[in-house]
């Protein structure tokens, strides 16, 4: 007998025995074959189920609300009730594992009398539904009843007093438990939950070779967005919006062409007061009109709306009269306070000047104004009244004249004391703004 026959003779002996450590390693049962256990993946797909649940009944709860505001807070718990029946039925009953399991590559599975596991039977899926899903609904319905009752102020002999207390020590326990039960499976993964301990239902991955290809882009996505939002959050409050948008107003007008003198003249600026009365200031009328009385809409929109009344020799006093009349640097009238308080407001937002509400012209300056006429009225009178009342007048010039010059001595501005011949100005204040 050669050697040859000798190794075929053994190897066909070894056949049988070979084939069995084969079908042993290709088996499930086999420890060395089970795949890795992932906790991230079940706890994931309880908070996906959660969310789900979520999705589903925020828009049917609005539409309830649109209908009665009661009806949504009465019948709420009962609408995620019908919504994880519904999903349950189609999840869990149907194929073993809800859709945040089945998002994960897990399903349910029980194990067998023998080394494998199999998939639970109808009768441990309506336990595991009807703990999952009934007793949590009918426990918060008790408990709403119970706080709605007043039985935590019940006395200590009372039946409800005592049945509060019972549910008390129930909900402790409990917490107690899933407590013990999260860090166990923190351990070794098996059991998510009290209810999957008790009916030994675990979540296993659907495929023996398990791969978790994690995409980081939406969470990259997420954070880039996140980032951005804080940094607006921190940078808005320190941005004045009014000088932005003057400085690029400015940037622009720089930019674009001017335009010819006789498109200039053809086509005048006019401000949004320009058919204001001009012994009428317009930042009063301004200031009126934003005092707007939110209470009545047709006052209000009335009220905002300017009526610009047309201005005669009567004895009738304009609803705007000018008091310190300044004389702006496009040639308009105003009074000093108002005045005074747009252009430091301007120099305040670092813009070049204040706008004119009469002809859109920038003002960058503002002379004390007086009338010559009222010179000329004051000699008239004198000649026709005779010596007393030219005294008279002579005493209320010289009182205006102190009156202006200790005007000019308080005031925070600026005042020159000396007389233009054509002007006729008692003082003068100049904008000190961002052009300075």
């Amino acid at each position: 007998m050669s050697s040859l026959s000798i190794w075929q003779q053994a190897w066909d002996a070894a056949q049988p025995r070979l084939h069995s450590i084969q079908h042993v390693l290709a088996s499930p049962a086999f420890p060395g074959q089970k795949p890795r256990i992932i906790r991230v993946g079940q706890l994931d797909a309880e908070l996906l189920d959660a969310e789900l649940v979520h999705i589903l009944t925020e828009p049917v709860s609005k539409a309830l609300a649109t209908f009665n505001t009661s009806m949504k807070a009465r019948f709420e718990p009962e609408l995620a009730l019908l919504v994880q029946l519904v999903l349950y039925r189609f999840s869990v009953w149907s194929s073993g594992a809800s859709y945040g399991a089945m998002l994960q590559g897990l399903r349910y599975s029980v194990p067998s009398p023998g080394l494998g596991c199999e998939p639970p039977q109808r009768r441990r899926l309506i336990i595991h539904g009807a703990l999952t899903i009934l007793v949590p609904y009918f426990r918060n319905r008790l408990h709403a009843y119970a706080l709605s009752h007043a039985w935590p102020d019940a006395p200590a002999f009372d039946t409800r007093r005592r049945a509060w207390d019972a549910l008390m020590s129930l909900e402790t326990a409990h917490g107690v438990f899933s407590l013990l039960n999260f860090v166990a499976f923190l351990w070794n993964g098996k059991y998510r939950t009290i209810v999957d301990r008790f009916l030994v239902m675990r979540l296993e991955p659907s495929q023996a070779l398990l791969t978790r290809d994690v995409s980081y882009e939406f969470m990259n996505r997420q954070m880039v967005w996140h980032a951005f939002t804080e940094f607006l959050l921190f940078l808005l409050p320190l941005i004045n919006p009014r000088s932005v948008a003057r400085r690029l107003t400015s940037t622009f007008s720089s930019i674009l062409p001017a335009p010819s003198p006789t498109q200039k003249i053809r086509t005048p600026k006019r401000g949004k007061y320009h058919s204001l009365p001009p012994d009428q200031c317009a930042i009063c009328a301004e200031n009126d009109s934003l005092n707007v009385n939110l209470g009545d809409a047709a006052g209000a929109l009335a009220s905002y709306t300017p009526v610009f009344p047309v201005s005669s020799n009567s004895d009738i006093e304009p609803p705007y009269p000018i008091t310190t009349p300044y004389l702006a640097s496009c040639g308009h009238i105003y009074c000093y306070d108002c005045l005074a308080e747009r252009m430091l407001r301007a120099a305040d937002d670092g813009s070049r000047g204040w706008t004119c509400l009469r002809c859109a012209e920038e003002v960058r300056s503002a002379d004390r104004y007086r009338l010559e006429s009222e010179s000329e009225n004051l000699g008239r009178t004198s000649t026709l009244s005779g010596a007393e009342n030219e005294s008279v007048d002579d005493g209320e010039k010289e009182r205006s004249d102190a009156e202006s010059s200790q005007g000019d001595e308080g005031s925070e501005f600026d005042f020159s004391s000396e007389f233009g011949s054509g002007t006729g100005s008692l003082g003068s204040y100049t904008f000190t703004g961002s052009e300075a």
